[in-house]
């Protein structure tokens, strides 16, 4: 409704109708579905099968008001070549002869045209790409198989309908809404790889099967294709779980060991495999080589600011600069260590909803047992670990997204002793958050929804129309006949957003997109590709101007 409407309702009035309506409608439900719900939450594949499509199919049904998400961001676009190289069945990509007009940030032109990170985000998009046409698909595939893992991880450490609730709290936090689903950064399939290990450890206490330590290295291997350094601090906290449960059992945990790293060795022999085919080194991970040539990523806090030993582009200065400015030049103390980590505690936000604040508190009340403990110690190990890195996003710890779903189901169940309303309708508070932003994005006009949300929503991020002009040049690029060689000339104030990139096979492609260096130069791409209709982008021009080379001035 307007402003100025019959009922005189304001925008702070239509929100808290609308909170009042949806937790009205949910406490009702809840009255009616709760027993249902338990028993329902006893079917441990039907639960597992539920809760992965149902994140799949809440995305899916916002299509018409947020539609599939297109790279954007340096990483997005460099996870999109990795996903690319390996649907052409190839870790990577020769180098280019004229590389030079390619280089773009996190991904390398020599000794191989291939992107800087590791395989796993790569494979699930590869698998998106190979399998439905489109690398997204593979973004949500690993939305849906997080949020169904969540609830089999939850399975053996809280009650049946505990896991439920966890299940369904995975979907709130990290499903539809979120820029683990919408963008190609990843997030979720590192976070599904957590569940195998943290569901796979208390079932290897209670039984030690062989099924459940190969589950155990499976997870291993997925955290390591995804988050090769995070890998280490769930290592460590892993190895304290099993050597309290096999103490003086050295037999048991040799079998279980064993069986594990007989999972976890396929990963590492791709992981030497990519090194080979990217750096030409087998123990060279292209994170490192992009280090030495380019300065970026940045180093450890611990360590100096890695210094580039090629030249760098407009582009690839601008974001080194900045790395540089979030990496300091001093070197790290204590002070500066504690600091930093008191600043990453916003960060646990990401993973609990705003009712759920009032519960985590008795969380503590269940570190009285062991197991609880141990909890807190592998979310501190990971806190710790993390903390030695500059920069950080909510992805970095993935691996650990269902231990901090544990602890918030936990907190719940220690208030149901209490009182068991109170737990409810804190949970069904997390419903009706969810369910009001949910119903934003998806029936408000995408205007509407870019405006409240980026003023009011915490978090949470949804693709709604197109600033940078994006699809407009790409609608024209394709509406134009033949083959195109797309010049992209910067602004001199032009943001860290990436107009510089290409698929794995560059020749092959149908657009090609290179650095405007300079009318000389360019001529040499020009008769390199002499069947192509050549532009000139200007991502800076209010709007993106896009002009055929022929009527470019001063080209």
């Amino acid at each position: 409704m307007p402003p100025h409407n019959p009922l005189g309702f304001g925008a702070a009035d239509f929100i808290v109708l609308a909170w009042t309506a949806l937790l009205a409608a949910l406490l009702l439900a809840a009255a009616h579905a709760e027993p249902a719900a338990r028993d329902f939450a006893r079917h441990t594949r039907g639960c597992m099968l539920a809760l992965a499509l149902l994140p799949v199919g809440l995305r899916l049904a916002l299509l018409s008001q947020a539609p599939v998400p297109i790279p954007r961001t340096p990483d997005d676009l460099s996870f999109a070549l990795q996903g690319d190289t390996f649907a052409h069945c190839r870790l990577a990509n020769p180098p280019h002869p004229m590389r030079r007009f390619f280089e773009t940030n996190f991904v390398l032109q020599e000794p191989s045209y291939s992107s800087i990170y590791p395989p796993g985000q790569g494979i699930a998009l590869a698998l998106g790409e190979l399998v439905f046409g489109t690398q997204w698909a593979g973004v949500l595939l690993c939305t849906g198989l997080f949020c169904g893992l969540c609830y089999w991880m939850l399975r053996a450490w809280t009650t049946p309908l505990g896991a439920l609730a966890g299940g369904l709290l995975a979907v709130f936090v990290c499903g539809p809404l979120q820029y683990w689903t919408n963008t190609y950064w990843g997030g979720s399939l590192a976070a599904a790889g957590g569940c195998l290990i943290f569901g796979a450890l208390p079932r290897l206490r209670a039984q030690n099967r062989v099924r459940d330590a190969l589950l155990l290295g499976v997870g291993l291997a997925i955290e390591w294709l995804t988050r090769p350094f995070e890998t280490l601090p769930i290592s460590l906290a892993v190895a304290v779980f099993l050597g309290a449960v096999f103490r003086g059992r050295w037999r048991l945990l040799a079998r279980t060991g064993a069986a594990a790293m007989a999972a976890l060795l396929p990963a590492a022999a791709l992981t030497l495999a990519e090194n080979r085919a990217v750096t030409g080194q087998w123990t060279k991970l292209p994170y490192v080589l992009s280090q030495y040539q380019y300065g970026v990523p940045t180093s450890f806090t611990f360590q100096p600011v890695p210094s580039p030993h090629r030249p760098l582009t407009q582009e690839q200065q601008t974001n080194y600069d900045l790395q540089v400015l979030v990496h300091g030049n001093s070197p790290d103390s204590f002070a500066a260590f504690v600091s930093r980590l008191l600043k990453r505690v916003r960060f646990t936000r990401f993973f609990f909803p705003a009712p759920l604040w009032v519960a985590l508190p008795a969380f503590f009340m269940a570190l009285r047992q062991p197991r609880f403990l141990w909890v807190a110690l592998a979310l501190a190990l990971m806190g710790l670990g993390t903390n030695f890195y500059p920069y950080f996003y909510p992805h970095y710890v993935a691996g650990i997204a269902c231990l901090l779903i544990l602890a918030g189901v936990t907190a719940l169940d220690r208030i149901g002793r209490w009182s068991p309303r109170v737990a409810r309708l804190l949970f069904l508070l997390c419903a009706a958050q969810f369910l009001f932003w949910y119903g934003m994005h998806g029936l408000a006009g995408w205007q509407t929804a870019l405006d409240l949300t980026d003023r009011y929503e915490s978090w949470d991020f949804v693709n709604h129309g197109d600033p940078e002009g994006r699809i407009a040049i790409d609608r024209r690029l394709a509406q134009a006949p033949g083959k195109q060689l797309v010049f992209v000339r910067y602004g001199p104030r032009h943001p860290l957003d990436e107009f510089v990139y290409n698929a794995a096979d560059i020749d092959g492609s149908r657009v090609v997109r290179a650095l405007d260096l300079g009318a000389v130069e360019d001529e040499k791409l020009l008769r390199y590709y002499p069947d192509r209709t050549a532009w000139l982008l200007e991502p800076d021009a209010q709007p993106p101007r896009l002009t055929p080379i022929f009527a470019a001035a001063n080209f």
